[in-house]
Parts: structure tokens; sequence; C-alpha cells
């Protein structure tokens, strides 16, 4: 009984406004496949949620027995065999409790573990934009809040709202078969108990929202200052004494509302006890005169103020109870709205594996443009959302490049060329929006997503390690892998010197985002991944581009182990690591401009030639500018420059 005021507060604090919203066509009916699944265990939780309500008006009926037929007649007997029925009832509600608690927890984990698998999975899948744009943070909480908020429909929300529909029948019921008079004068006092609830109840809404606003900013906050990169930039541009300043005007505005809401809780807990004992003394009064006359007796009287006790709480969640479904049901919209986010890029029907044997890499007259936002992204997931959401122009113009299988192709070109993007299409992070990729004379959207990921393996500019071991690291892209695979690709990623110094070798765990290793070791690690995974198709993004000469040394070496006898695409950024490359292709603004090999393009003096020079002539600022080239015609096989 102590529980009511409570979870009546609980569901007159929420958010009103959300019983006015309007749900997306067909959410209530796609809510219901969730509980499928789990229709013989909502069935047996309902029939015990009903069983504990009944109990709710068995006990002060048995009070009006124990006082009218035992008490007072001073018949102990009958005192003694009601009361062990009264304790048989507490055990059997007891029972009953556990029972509803362990078929509530079993729907509730179980649709919670189905929803969070269902929406990660579903996440991963999408493209590497949804990813740039969406908030982190969003993502997490649909995962994690709007999931709970969801399965509270089949649980809470649905055993509340049984239980008090029963409880309130069962209680109305038996009150005016005790005595109608009482149990309408009792009803009377409904809206005094309802109104401070109301009221309160919209105060307290908006100061939770309030109180949820301002801890989620304090949370970014240490986030954003608790993470290694964050930290490092603390450490080098702010000062302490601002920033704890900062932190502690936000954690004071917390504290705040804290006492607000504590002390607007305790005002309405107050006024529903206040109207609960003026109800109880109407009772007491008019019942009490009523049992002196003679026309009630005084056993009736104890019950029926029992009953009134368990009456106003189920009332007061009850009037609340559109809000309750409403809030579970918006729940799972949001989730859905993750769900229905299709991927642009995902498996066909029937698509086949990469064949077997060396495979060739072919860009077909491609052309690409980035998606726009709504074609990738949510805007109730991302923190700014009224940006431009438009895609962009187009980036890649009719580019055709072959690379055979065993050759290494170098994309060469000034920033914003386009060579990042044209190696995402190639590991299919996205695909081209005309023409076509092919490995292995494939297109790659027929190929399944598996065998593309097993056979391509990519080494990023800034490569990521997790916040695990060096093993761990090593074994996602090879999860099978023994301890001889992992020290031979240490080997030949020129990094196996390191790991064996380390204290505990391969199980030195590397940090956030491996900041405890340099970036050139952090980079080799990738190379080692690399190798482990031995993909058939190797694409470097700039892997030495940020890296000093003495780690470009290292990672080079580890390079070349990698590429041997591969079918190679590089970004190369120092023009140096790709003269023995077998082709070499010149980009900019998104078209193919030269190609050829490296002593050929400097014989042409076109914009490979002017691209050597910035990096290796001392007088490249001196020389004349270059005249307008005229159309390029390449005489190397496998690659069409565009006009």
């Amino acid at each position: 009984m102590g529980m009511q005021p409570w979870m009546a507060m609980r569901s007159m604090s929420r958010d009103s406004s959300v019983a006015d919203r309007s749900l997306a066509p067909g959410t209530r009916r796609r809510v219901l496949t969730y509980a499928g699944p789990y229709r013989k265990a909502i069935i047996a939780f309902l029939a015990v949620v009903v069983l504990d309500s009944v109990l709710v008006v068995t006990v002060p009926l048995l009070l009006k027995s124990l006082v009218d037929d035992g008490v007072i007649p001073k018949d102990s007997s009958v005192v003694v065999r009601l009361s062990l029925v009264v304790a048989a009832i507490a055990i059997v509600d007891a029972g009953l409790t556990v029972v509803s608690r362990w078929y509530s927890s079993r729907i509730g984990e179980g649709l919670i573990n189905d929803l969070r698998t269902q929406v990660f999975g579903h996440v991963l899948r999408q493209p590497i934009a949804f990813f740039t744009r969406a908030q982190t943070g969003s993502l997490v909480s649909r995962l994690n809040n709007d999931v709970v908020g969801a399965q509270q429909a089949f649980t809470s929300v649905l055993s509340n709202v049984v239980s008090n529909v029963v409880s309130v029948v069962l209680v109305v019921g038996a009150m005016l078969a005790l005595s109608w008079q009482l149990t309408l004068g009792s009803l009377l006092l409904v809206p005094l108990f309802l109104i401070p609830a109301k009221v309160m109840g919209k105060r307290l809404a908006s100061l939770s929202h309030r109180q949820m606003t301002l801890n989620a900013d304090m949370g970014t906050r240490m986030t954003e200052r608790f993470n290694v990169a964050g930290a490092l930039l603390v450490k080098l541009f702010g000062t302490p004494a601002r920033e704890e300043a900062e932190y502690a005007e936000r954690a004071g505005r917390v504290r705040d509302i804290g006492i607000q809401i504590a002390l607007n809780r305790t005002v309405f807990m107050a006024a529903l006890t206040l109207v609960a004992a003026l109800a109880t003394a109407m009772v007491y009064g008019f019942g009490g005169v009523m049992a002196v006359s003679g026309t009630l007796s005084v056993g009736t009287l104890l019950a029926l103020a029992a009953l009134l006790g368990r009456l106003y709480g189920p009332l007061t969640s009850l009037s609340n109870v559109r809000v309750d479904i409403m809030t579970a049901l918006i729940s799972f919209e949001r989730v859905f709205e993750v769900l229905d986010l299709e991927p642009l890029v995902k498996e066909r029907p029937g698509a086949e594996p990469l064949p077997d044997g060396p495979l060739g890499v072919e860009l077909d007259h491609v052309a690409f443009r980035y998606p726009s936002a709504d074609e990738v992204s949510l805007a109730s997931l991302e923190s700014v959302a009224s940006g431009d959401r438009r895609g962009s122009g187009v980036v890649l113009h009719d580019i055709t490049v072959t690379a055979p299988a065993g050759h290494l192709v170098a994309l060469v070109g000034p920033s914003g060329a386009g060579k990042t993007t044209l190696t995402s299409l190639v590991s299919r992070l996205y695909d081209p929006s005309e023409g076509t990729v092919r490995i292995g004379g494939r297109d790659l959207r027929d190929v399944t997503m598996t065998s593309l990921r097993d056979r391509v393996g990519v080494v990023t500019q800034e490569a990521h390690l997790f916040h695990d071991t060096i093993r761990a690291n090593l074994l996602y892209a090879r999860p099978d892998a023994t301890d001889e695979q992992i020290h031979a690709a240490l080997g030949a990623a020129q990094i196996s010197d390191l790991v064996a110094e380390l204290p505990e070798g391969l199980d030195t765990v590397v940090g956030d985002r491996g900041h405890r290793l340099s970036g050139g070791e952090k980079q080799r690690l990738a190379i080692a991944r690399l190798l482990l995974k031995a993909p058939d198709v190797v694409v470097l993004d700039e892997a030495t581009a940020h890296l000093d000469s003495e780690s470009e040394v290292a990672v080079q070496r580890a390079l070349d182990a990698a590429l041997e006898g591969r079918t190679s695409i590089v970004i190369a950024h120092r023009l140096s690591t790709i003269r023995q490359a077998d082709l070499i292709v010149v980009l900019d603004h998104g078209r193919v401009v030269e190609t050829g090999r490296h002593s050929e393009l400097l014989a042409r003096g076109g914009l490979y030639a002017d691209l050597h020079a910035t990096q290796f002539d001392e007088q490249a600022a001196e020389r004349p500018p270059r005249p307008e080239r005229p159309e390029l015609e390449s005489t190397t096989v496998g690659a069409t420059p565009a006009p």
C-alpha cells in the first residue's frame, strides 16, 4: 500500500504532452509482433497479476468477518481461524509477487535483448556516412533508454493497467455491497485526489525534463574531457581552474533542480496523503455514526476504511494511463525509426562469394556523389540537424581504372581530388552513383559482404585500435589465428621486437584508440592485422602520410611485405613510396588527368611532375607557371584518363 502513491507520482510526473502525439501508421500493430515469442508468458503473467489483484479485497472482507463474527461475539476460534487465513493469503500474495516479477523480468529482459540485438546489428550495416552525421550519444540512447522504455509496454504498463482496473472494479463493487452511501461519499472526493496529482504532475514533468537535459549536458562534458583526445586538448590548451569552474556551474544547476524536484515530490506526497486522510476521516466519521445507530457493523466500517485505502492509488494511475501507454509506444516508435532506415549499401538476394584465386580490380566508367543526409541519417540522431542536409555534387567523374591481379596501382593528386572516395568504392563503403566496380570480374553489388571483407584488406591513414589488448586487436581481423600466425604477422610488420619487449606482450592493453602507442607503432600494428587477415586485395590510404622519417622507413618495410604478390591500390602522399608502381593514376577534381609509370609521368611535365617537384625540387617555387595542358592519351593498358 505504501508503494501506490509513489507509483502514482511516477505516472503523473511523466510528460503529459506525449498523449497528444500521433504515432506513425501501423506502430501499434507492429508493437504487437514483438509480443509473439512471449505470448504464453504474457498470458501467464496477466493471470498472476489478476489473481494478485483479487487479493486486494480479500483481506478487508476477512477483517469484517473477524471483527463481527469473532471479536465482538468473543469467539476466539473464529478469530484464530480467520487470522490463519489472513496469514495464508499473505504468503500466497508474496509468492504471487515473486512469480509476477519472474514473468515480468523474463518478458522485459527478453524484449530488451531482442530489440538491442536487432538495432545494434542494423546500425552496423549503415554506410559510413551515417556515422559521420549521427551523434554517438543519441545512438547509445536508442539502444539503452528507448529500448528499456519500449519493453515497459509489455511489463509495467500492461501489468499496472490490468491490476489497477481489476482492483478498482473489485474495490468499488465490494464497497457498494457493504455501504452504498459511504461509497458514493468516498467517490465524491476523487476529484480532490486527482487535482493535486495533475497540477504537481505537470510541474514534476517539466522539472524532470530539465533535469535530464542538464544531466546530459554534464555527461557530454565529462565524456569529451575524459577520452584521450579530449584530455590531451585540455592539457595543452585548457586551464584546470576554468574547467573546474565550468563543470561546477553545470553541476550546481543539476543540484538546484534536484532540490526543486525533491521539494515538489514531498508536496505532492503530502497532498495525496492529506486527501486520503480526509477521505478516511469522512468514512470513520459518518460510518462511526452509522455504527453507533446500529445501521452499520463495526467490522463493515473497518473493512470500508481498508478498502478505501486501496482505491485512490489505482484511480490516480488509471487517470494517467494514456500518458503511460503513449510514452512506451513513442519509445517503440523511436526504435522503429532506426530500424526503418534502410542501409544504402546492402547485400542483394542471391549474392555470391568472390571467386577463388588472384583478384583484379576494375572501375568501369564510375561516377559518384555523396548521399544526402535524409538518405543515410535521421535528424533526431544528429546534434545539429538544421544544417545543409543536401548531398554533395558529383565528386568522381567517369573513372575507368584497371588493376590486374598482383599489380600495384597508385593514386596521386592534390587534396580533395577524390582519392579516398575512390578507395571507399573498392572496399564498398559506398556504391557508385554510375558505372561499376568489379573485383575478380564481378560487380561488387552482386558479391556477398562476407567474402568481400575476407578478400579485401584496408589500412587507413589513421589506424584505429580498440581499447583492448594487442592480441584482441589483431584477432579482430582473424578470430581463429594461432599465436604462431600472430607472431609471423608482427614480424612481417616490423613490430615483433617492440611487442616482445612489452611487459605483457600480446596481452598489453593499447589504451583508448591505441594512444599508448606512437603513430608508427599503431600503423605497423594495423599492417600486422592486415597481414594476419591475408587478403587478396589491399587498399592503403596514405598509410605513411603523418609519420616521421624513422617510422616511415619501418612502416614502408612492413608495407612492402603486405603488398607482396597482392593486388594493391595505394593512395600516395609521399611520391617516393610509389616509384615502382605498375601504374600511377593522377586525379584532379574527381577526374583522371594522367596515367602512366613514374618515369613516364615525370617526362610529360604534367600535374604529377608538378607534385613531384613540390616535394623534391628546392627551386620548385621559382619555376615558371606550367602552360595549359593539352588532352592526354594514356599509353598504359588498363586506365582511361578523363577528357
